[in-house]
């Protein structure tokens, strides 16, 4: 369980720094399609690469694969959906506020856990779920937001965005398995890069894009965003399960303040510090669930 632990917080701090990388794209006159699109190429193009060279290399034999390889497909697309959802939302409302819409991913995988699969959270992660909700609130620096500046149009896209992001997590922990980590984050990869590539055309490609820093940029998103975190998420989602993953995905916000105010050199004040002390100590909550189990580490090696 504890490598599960390890792996989601892993995928979980490679994603928080993504928003760092995409700012200072756009800052060099990139667009969402640019942007998306080339994060989701080069990540499918890393990822079956890494693929075919295990079954190469490799001496692990994975028995045939029950899961159909389209259901992978679908199930990437929602990565896909957040992506441009998240995006847009940023262009409408203030990124402190798009920043809460999309955390609201953690409650609704609970209430997806619970309607769906009738698993009840613990009192416990319950708990770390409203510290975590609050420390949202001040680590994103929501109470400076001037309420004028929040547009109908931007928070439905960040509630559909936190919503695919739920999803997301809830099939990656149920489908594909039975398949290698790498074989099952190259399809859901394939499924998120095929649906943007309809929804907004790979003109980068064609239009010599590429020959500047859009490749440099997208090298860099496809590693922290596309194979860094599928990967994690794969092999760990399904040794904790949806509920405690989408805790500890919060971890993602945190970082991104953190990379925002080192790199971007952006202004952080000390209650967003607060806001992002009291997520971390949220984190911890569900944990003391295992500590209170002396013999958890004897059942299985945990790496």
């Amino acid at each position: 369980m504890l490598k599960g632990i390890i792996l989601v917080l892993f995928g979980a701090c490679s994603f928080g720094i993504l928003s760092t990388f995409v700012k200072l794209a756009y800052a060099d006159g990139y667009s969402l399609s640019d942007v998306t699109g080339t994060q989701a190429f080069f990540g499918a193009i890393l990822l079956w690469s890494g693929y075919f060279i295990q079954t190469k290399t490799g001496k692990k034999v994975y028995p045939k694969s029950k899961t159909h390889w389209f259901k992978l497909l679908a199930a990437g697309a929602f990565t896909g959906l957040v992506s441009m959802f998240y995006y847009q939302c940023v262009k409408l409302v203030p990124a402190s506020l798009a920043i809460i819409l999309l955390m609201q991913f953690v409650w609704i995988s609970v209430l997806l856990e619970l309607f769906i699969y009738k698993k009840k959270p613990s009192k416990m992660q319950i708990l770390a779920i409203v510290v975590i909700l609050f420390g949202t609130v001040l680590a994103s620096g929501y109470i400076e937001t001037n309420v004028n500046q929040i547009n109908l149009e931007g928070i439905i896209f960040g509630m559909l965005a936190a919503l695919c992001y739920a999803i997301f997590l809830m099939l990656n922990g149920k489908l594909g398995n039975d398949y290698p980590p790498l074989k099952k984050s190259a399809l859901m990869i394939t499924g998120a890069c095929i649906l943007i590539f309809i929804a907004l055309p790979p003109t980068f490609l064609i239009s010599g894009a590429l020959s500047g820093s859009l490749l440099k940029w997208g090298i860099i998103l496809a590693v922290f965003g596309t194979f860094i975190p599928p990967l994690c998420f794969a092999a760990g989602i399904p040794k904790i399960g949806l509920t405690l993953s989408s805790i500890l995905s919060s971890a993602e916000l945190p970082v991104a303040v953190m990379m925002s105010s080192l790199i971007l050199h952006e202004e952080v004040n000390l209650i967003r510090w607060i806001g992002v002390i009291i997520i971390l100590s949220a984190l911890i909550l569900p944990n003391l669930e295992m500590i209170k189990k002396p013999n958890i580490f004897k059942k299985k090696p945990l790496l």
